[in-house]
């Protein structure tokens, strides 16, 4: 089971501080996770500036011109923000059962850690 999921509050842990122009201490959604390639792509962390060759569309209108996006970043680098403390904390997974129109399973189920002071 994944630790990240789509849509999960993440912090930057690693990295230049923001005060150096880096991202480190930023939170944001993760917005889509590259899991090939060990990479996820958090709202509002990673800018780039992408060049895109000008072109035009079917109703004649130019598109193309400077834009900028986020860029992935290792998952090694973020760590999931507990909703009550708003820290980085670590995701854990426990085996709970629930029962649904009176049949039994056995359901993994993630929850945050306690949040240290470290992350």
């Amino acid at each position: 089971m994944a630790k990240l999921k789509k849509g999960d509050l993440v912090q930057v842990i690693t990295g230049r501080t923001q005060a150096k122009g880096g991202d480190r201490g930023k939170q944001g959604k993760v917005l889509e996770i590259l899991s090939g390639q060990n990479r996820v792509i958090v709202e509002g962390v990673n800018y780039v500036t992408k060049h895109t060759r000008v072109g035009q569309t079917q109703r004649g209108t130019k598109t193309g011109g400077i834009e900028t996006i986020e860029a992935p970043i290792h998952i090694s680098n973020v760590a999931v923000v507990d909703p009550s403390t708003k820290k980085p904390t670590k995701v854990g997974h426990r085996v709970e059962e629930q029962t649904k129109d009176g049949v039994k399973r056995t359901v993994r189920v993630r929850y945050a850690k306690k949040s240290g002071k470290d992350l």
